[in-house]
């Protein structure tokens, strides 16, 4: 049996387009309207480095867990979004990004992990107390935030530095903190409620005439890191690994596999198996945060399927 379609990259005719810009996992485009077309796509990425094959509707779940969580947080943080056209393209206010990551973490997970293995006891400015072990719970939530790269990959950064290069002025960075621990708080209720942890996450800002509007994705497998909630205390009490719903995995995967995106390390193949593996993990996860079940739509053409939906929404015909 063939897997199903995949999107790895659109080239869609809209009018008024001013800019096109294909990113990791997302191609957006800018309207001369002052409107933003985000599309996500079946690609993913792993340490900074795109894989060779598409993850099928990994992009339908993106967008529409996505709009799900922009919708149960806006009266938390204004956010960009207006309209959901195609299960894989969000429609909102084209902003001017801040260049700042807002990277929150409950657990000490991952590169906050990897770091305290080190012997460091700061991440970012921000502090670690000793004694603790892996994906314990922090005593607070922390912002480690990091520089939003165009290319390449992205760097760990202290508020200090962030105002030192004037990438936010100290008025922009109080907002962003407090949008960012509010966020976080509501990402962790809403987790809860459906038997899972946030355990860290990432959150992107942009100005708006004025304001400060939550940007992009929120609470996506892509941007954010579970575990499941029921059985956490007794596997950190036994100090075995925890059960994750993220794209860690995949990361994991490719380490084992010999790559962690340096300089000369060619990409694992990625054989149909693994690739079903990892879609089944991306609909889990959308079935289970949001207690809806997953419908996929149509792969045929889906960059015709795209086209069509926007094509009435962008002439006021929806």
């Amino acid at each position: 049996m063939s897997l199903p379609g995949t999107l790895t990259r659109t080239a869609l005719q809209l009018p008024g387009t001013t800019n096109v810009y294909h990113g990791k996992v997302r191609d957006v485009y800018t309207l001369a309207d002052g409107r933003l077309v985000l599309v996500a796509t079946d690609r993913i990425s792993a340490f900074d480095v795109i894989l060779p094959r598409g993850i099928p509707f990994k992009g339908q779940v993106l967008t529409q867990l996505s709009w799900h969580m922009l919708q149960a947080t806006k009266d938390v943080v204004p956010n960009w979004a207006e309209a959901m056209p195609d299960p894989q393209v969000i429609v909102g206010r084209a902003c001017e990004p801040i260049k700042i990551e807002m990277v929150v973490r409950g657990h000490l997970t991952g590169h906050a992990w990897r770091t305290y293995r080190a012997g460091h006891r700061t991440l970012c400015g921000a502090p670690l107390p000793e004694g603790l072990r892996e994906h314990d719970e922090l005593p607070e939530p922390i912002i480690t935030p990091s520089t939003k790269a165009d290319e390449g990959h992205d760097e760990d950064i202290t508020p200090d530095e962030i105002l030192a290069r004037g990438l936010c002025t100290a008025e922009e960075w109080d907002t962003l903190s407090r949008y960012a621990l509010a966020l976080f708080a509501r990402g962790r209720q809403l987790a809860r409620e459906r038997g899972l942890i946030l355990v860290d996450t990432k959150y992107e800002f942009g100005r708006h005439e004025g304001r400060i509007l939550l940007i992009d994705e929120v609470h996506t497998p892509d941007s954010s890191r579970y575990f499941h909630l029921e059985g956490y205390s007794e596997r950190q009490e036994r100090g075995e690994p925890q059960q994750q719903l993220s794209k860690e995995f995949v990361r994991e995967w490719l380490m084992e596999h010999g790559f962690m995106g340096k300089e000369g390390q060619a990409v694992p193949e990625m054989d149909d198996a693994f690739v079903q593996r990892v879609s089944e993990r991306y609909i889990g996860l959308y079935e289970q945060l949001t207690g809806q079940r997953f419908l996929p739509s149509d792969t045929g053409d889906i960059q015709a399927r795209i086209q069509q939906a926007l094509a009435g929404l962008l002439t006021g015909q929806e």
